[in-house]
């Protein structure tokens, strides 16, 4: 199988706008689409939000989350919780609920069981972050969180197009890391109308390339991508599991601060991560 060239086909599939969601997922991007008017309103949000029961779930669980409720008092309110998360929130958690729905359309069990690794891979990617993003780069926690939710989209497309071409995943997938990745990413990054800044972030994440010190949004996900406990399938599956970032975390920012760190916002990344899948 010529893999590269049927790379370049998904990747054109993708960037001719040729993906059908399911409706959880076509409400989320409703919601997105409102988010992005100025004229938007908490009345206009709640009423929109109310009528999809899993993206309702998601935005009481998510504002009642350690990072977004500290002080620990659980409310079942939805407009209290919209009210809660704000618009950027909402932008992000809508997104995360469209690369779930981009999960589920894999059609062969071995690519719906890659494609639940992947999301495992993506929450806590999108979870570390949002807290790296505040504790070590001074990055947006937000947008650190935006851009962990869709740093391997293009990965969820690969996976439901899989099957429509027999041998992919079990044949050599160098060329996903050397060219696909980069290539179907942008086509469905662009397909979503995601911001050109997380772009340009998970562009510095395809290069690996980790500056001294970490500072930029490129840095947060490469830094979050290399600490989440579960890595990609497809990066191992390119032979390229662990190794992305040549330098090492440890003398990038100490052992001891990175232990407190992660120590320090255990919590937080576990209610993260819990919302996300809840």
């Amino acid at each position: 199988m010529d893999v590269q060239a049927v790379l370049d086909t998904i990747a054109a599939d993708a960037g001719r706008g040729d993906m059908v969601f399911p409706t959880h997922a076509e409400i989320a991007l409703r919601v997105r689409r409102i988010l992005d008017d100025p004229d938007c309103s908490i009345d206009q949000l709640h009423k929109l939000i109310s009528a999809e029961p899993l993206l309702s779930a998601r935005v009481v669980g998510l504002a009642n989350s350690v990072a977004y409720n500290p002080s620990g008092r659980v409310s079942s309110d939805l407009r209290s919780a919209v009210s809660r998360l704000g618009f950027n929130t909402l932008r992000t958690l809508a997104t995360a609920l469209v690369v779930r729905q981009m999960r589920d359309m894999s059609g062969a069990p071995e690519h719906r069981a890659l494609a639940a690794r992947l999301w495992e891979h993506t929450a806590h990617v999108a979870a570390l972050a949002r807290v790296i993003a505040k504790r070590i780069t001074g990055q947006d926690p937000e947008a650190a969180f935006f851009a962990g939710i869709v740093h391997e989209v293009g990965g969820f497309y690969l996976l439901s197009r899989a099957a429509a071409f027999p041998g992919l995943l079990t044949g050599n997938l160098d060329a996903w890391h050397e060219h696909g990745e980069a290539l179907i990413g942008r086509a469905v990054l662009n397909a979503l109308g995601v911001p050109a800044p997380i772009c340009t972030a998970i562009e510095a994440m395809w290069e690996g390339y980790l500056a001294l010190p970490p500072e930029s949004l490129g840095d947060t996900l490469l830094l979050a991508d290399e600490l989440a406990p579960t890595e990609s399938p497809l990066a191992e599956l390119s032979d390229m599991g662990r190794h992305g970032v040549a330098a090492d975390i440890d003398v990038l920012i100490g052992e001891e601060m990175l232990n407190s760190i992660l120590k320090d916002s255990a919590e937080e990344v576990a209610s993260l991560i819990s919302a996300l899948n809840a």
